[in-house]
């Protein structure tokens, strides 16, 4: 059996993954590493115990590294 994949946005990115991937995933897929790595999901911030959530076709994520830069 084959794995759709779905396009979502990523940090302004259209990017394509495996349908039924977690944010969870995400963070390891994009190797998000910062252990105090900020998650967004279609504008609302997801607690880290949330990270399962299931994304869907057309959502927008958003990464941000606090210690970044500067």
């Amino acid at each position: 059996m084959t794995s759709k994949n779905i396009s979502i946005t990523v940090n302004g990115f259209e990017e394509k993954v495996p349908e039924n991937a977690s944010i969870s995933f995400l963070i390891t897929h994009f190797k998000e590493e910062d252990s105090n790595l900020i998650a967004e999901h279609n504008g609302r911030f997801v607690y880290p115990d949330k990270y399962s959530a299931i994304v869907s076709e057309g959502d927008i994520i958003e990464f941000i590294n606090p210690n970044f830069g500067g």
